[in-house]
């Protein structure tokens, strides 16, 4: 009987603590042992007058955008402390958590892309093609993508922004991760966005340079993957979008050496 896929394997994971688990828990299922080390935080924003203001008025609009599982958790819980939803309202996000999220609120016939998991994907969408007239908010991050609304706002669209969260770089020890690849226990990192892997490099220093270098990293998306090579990283695997993909990644390259 053949070893579990990842047996033996130290697999780091950076998301936000507290949305840590289930990419955890597939590392585990596939016989790995994750390694948490959160390399992005996610914040209140610093003034919700704006977004509370926009929540208050939400009946203008015809669509609402959430940009990730964050604006989910974060904007519906100012929402449901205000008022309800407009049942008119429809809803769009960008990637599978996101829109598993929104179905967790009670959210049907969620616009999302079924293949690629980016801006791009839910812009080649019939339902944001054609937007001439139709006023749209996006729930995001401080200072997120510029992408999904000046596209929007060229296809005829009103575009408005609700700040609801904003990123942050966590304070950790490095040492105890410094310390299991000296010892050679390290053996990949997984890396979900371009703001966390930044914020990872930044975090580990010079002293973890070559940690970060030399240890295989596992990305769902070219953009990450792309600042990862800009950054020194030698091995830089793109896998599959979302945890099941990252995991598949992890378990092929490991099948292999």
């Amino acid at each position: 009987m053949n070893p579990p896929a990842l047996a033996g394997r130290r697999v780091v994971v950076t998301r936000p603590a507290g949305q840590t688990a289930h990419l955890a828990a597939l590392i585990r299922a596939a016989g790995g042992e994750p390694v948490l080390f959160p390399a992005l935080e996610i914040l209140d924003a610093g003034d919700l007058r704006p977004v509370l203001a926009l929540v208050d008025r939400l009946d203008a609009f015809d669509l609402a955008i959430f940009v990730s599982a964050n604006a989910v958790g974060k904007a519906l819980a100012l929402v449901q402390a205000r008022r309800a939803w407009p049942p008119a309202l429809r809803v769009a996000t960008v990637g599978r958590g996101s829109e598993r999220a929104l179905e967790r609120h009670g959210f049907a016939a969620v616009i999302a892309p079924r293949e690629r998991f980016d801006s791009e994907a839910l812009l080649d969408l019939p339902e944001l093609k054609d937007v001439a007239g139709k006023r749209v908010v996006i729930f995001r991050g401080d200072g997120g993508r510029e992408l999904l609304g000046d596209t929007l706002d060229a296809r005829g669209a009103t575009v408005e922004y609700a700040e609801c969260y904003r990123r942050g770089r966590p304070k950790a020890d490095t040492a105890p991760l410094l310390a299991l690849w000296q010892r050679r226990q390290l053996d990949a990192f997984t890396v979900t966005s371009s703001e966390g892997l930044a914020n990872l490099c930044d975090m580990l220093g010079e002293a973890g340079r070559q940690c970060l270098q030399q240890t295989p990293l596992f990305a769902p998306h070219e953009r990450i993957a792309a600042a990862a090579r800009a950054l020194g990283v030698q091995t830089v695997m793109l896998t599959d979008p979302g945890d099941a993909g990252l995991v598949a990644g992890l378990a092929a390259f490991f099948a292999k050496v």
